[in-house]
Order: structure tokens, then sequence, then C-alpha cells
């Protein structure tokens, strides 16, 4: 399996949840509860997606198989930020 195309897969996720949680951002007026509550979403597997990549990427520097990585639960990864 070509390791890259995940990576890329990956990449190109983030990118989608980038453009979603930017246009939310933008939106005048204040946001709708459940809009906030996408918004928090958002955020959280953008953290599972660079988390997801940053442990592909160790494990491919490694010789590891990356295909092993695993997306984190989001109170593991969350604590990246504090």
């Amino acid at each position: 399996m070509d390791h890259m195309h995940d990576d890329e897969q990956i990449l190109e996720n983030i990118g989608a949840l980038v453009e979603e949680e930017r246009a939310l951002r933008q939106r005048t007026g204040g946001l709708l509860p459940e809009e906030r509550s996408r918004l928090a979403e958002l955020e959280v597997q953008l953290d599972q997606c660079w988390d997801l990549l940053r442990q592909r990427r160790a494990k491919a520097e490694f010789g590891e198989d990356p295909d092993t990585a695993t997306v984190r639960p989001a109170a593991e990864v969350e604590n990246y930020r504090s």
C-alpha cells in the first residue's frame, strides 16, 4: 500500500475541515448553537487528524508500518493544546 497516498488523504481531510472552520468563523452576526457545536467538533477532528499524521510520520521514520497509527480519543489529543 502506498503510504504517501494515505498521508495525502489525511491532509486533504484537514484542508476540508479547515475550510469549513474558516467559513463558520467568518460568519457575521454570531453563530447558532448548532454551528458553535459544529465548530468545536471541527477543532477536535483537526486535532485528531494532525495527531494521526504525526503518528504516521513518526512510525515511518522509525521503520514501522504507518498504517498501524490510530485515531486517538479526543481527550488524549486535546491535551496537546494545554
